[in-house]
């Protein structure tokens, strides 16, 4: 036991030391905080400059709907002119409107000697809609239609809320539990893709510096194998942790700085009773973010750390095993490869059952020991009956011991092999061995 806390403890120092362990992780926080507050912040700035539209109007019927803001400034014009659309001209672009539009959609375009704005466009195609449709509202000649129309074709969105035997309510969100919990999931394969590709890197790395002849004569297979998968692993939830923490304060700092708040969590939207709603409703942001804190965060994080391990465990023995059998990188990709392609596997089962959590893909692949770290974290905001949890884990475990025994048998006598590539059959041959 002391060897293998000697080996996690080299395994952990020797990484975490590395100047590009250091690099990524301080610097990958501040790469995903700029990805998601850059663009938010960019899209909150608007330019200093106003446009110029001309608004060559033969109807004279349209020109007085558009309005000034602080992006465009609309000017009548008696007449198109070609000095508009000189490389010196100042006008951003011209609205010509050549009829009715309620007889013909096509009297109206925008000429610009480059593309029109989307913005503008966005705007001229929303205030010429609107009062086509007025018109031809009032051309019915029947009083209020536009009223009526309007009010029938009004929509409304359906709140969820969710309920106990003891008619406790909480607001929730589909929306939000699904990207919860995907991102669990993708957190999952991440890690275990990487770190486990690492432990297969790192084996092969030692046994082709021939260091490992040296290691195997003072420590037995199994305690530096276990040693490597735990010390890694440790790295990961390092990693991970900084990541965590210095993301949170990053998204915090901007936040304030751009003057985004997170709203306290309110009350249901209704009284489950039958009662009358609340005089304020909550606003979108609000049951957002309602819905954000009652998440099932105690059984989400339980459930992410055992299936993280179970899941680590389970892959890393079998990359352990690939490292320690070839001596080339370019020999582990017959082995490697339908074991990426499985992961793959579990990756899209868990996106194509986000919309139907209990259907049979989601069951069948949250049990299924390979796919189950990956799918299960999914389903777990919408609610998994004990059951399939504990199956899920007894199945994903005893998977993951057996794998690791298999692996250490594997492990134990690829290390010290030299100079061909193993097939299947002498691998299986190396399990027999005592």
């Amino acid at each position: 036991m002391n060897k293998t806390l000697i080996v996690i403890q080299r395994e952990y120092t020797t990484r975490v030391k590395k100047k590009s362990f250091i690099l990524l992780t301080i610097l990958t926080p501040f790469l995903l905080a700029a990805l998601i507050v850059v663009p938010l912040w960019l899209a909150t700035i608007k330019s200093d400059d106003q446009q110029t539209v001309m608004l060559v109007d033969q109807t004279g019927r349209y020109a007085g709907l558009f309005k000034d803001d602080a992006s465009y400034r609309y000017v009548p014009s008696p007449a198109d002119s070609a000095s508009f659309y000189s490389e010196d001209s100042d006008v951003e672009a011209v609205i010509l409107i050549r009829g009715d539009l309620t007889r013909n959609p096509r009297n109206v375009v925008i000429c610009s000697r480059r593309e029109v704005p989307a913005d503008l466009l966005s705007y001229a195609t929303n205030v010429l809609n609107e009062q086509v449709r007025r018109d031809k509202l009032a051309a019915t000649g029947i009083n209020g239609l536009d009223r009526i129309i309007e009010d029938v074709q009004s929509e409304f969105s359906i709140p969820t809320v969710k309920r106990t035997a003891e008619g406790e309510s909480s607001t929730s969100s589909t929306t939000v539990a699904m990207v919860a919990g995907f991102l669990f999931t993708f957190v999952i394969y991440f890690f275990v893709m990487t770190y486990g590709a690492m432990v297969m890197q790192g084996v092969m790395e030692e046994k082709t510096n021939r260091i490992m002849e040296l290691m195997v004569s003072s420590i037995k297979p199994f305690q530096l194998m276990m040693g490597k998968i735990v010390g890694i692993a440790l790295v990961g939830f390092t990693q991970i942790v900084i990541w965590g923490v210095l993301l949170a304060i990053l998204l915090s700092v901007c936040g304030g700085m751009l003057g985004i708040e997170t709203a306290a969590s309110p009350e249901a939207a209704m009284m489950m009773s039958g009662g009358m709603p609340p005089a304020a409703p909550p606003s979108e942001l609000d049951e957002a973010a309602a819905a954000i804190l009652n998440l099932p965060y105690w059984e989400m994080a339980i459930m992410f750390v055992i299936y993280f391990i179970g899941g680590y465990l389970l892959y890393a023995s079998f990359f352990a095993a690939v490292g320690a059998s070839v001596n080339e990188q370019e020999d582990s990709s017959q082995f490697v490869t339908p074991v990426v392609l499985i992961m793959l596997f579990g990756l899209y089962a868990a996106m194509y059952s986000i919309e139907n959590t209990d259907g049979p893909l989601a069951f069948w692949s949250s049990l299924f020991p390979l796919t189950s770290p990956i799918v299960m974290m999914v389903r777990i905001p919408f609610g998994v009956p004990l059951w399939q949890e504990l199956l899920s884990i007894v199945l994903l475990f005893g998977s993951a011991l057996l794998v690791t025994w298999v692996g250490a048998k594997i492990y134990r006598v690829g290390i010290l092999m030299y100079g061909k590539k193993p097939t299947l059959k002498e691998m299986l041959k190396w399990l027999r061995y005592k």
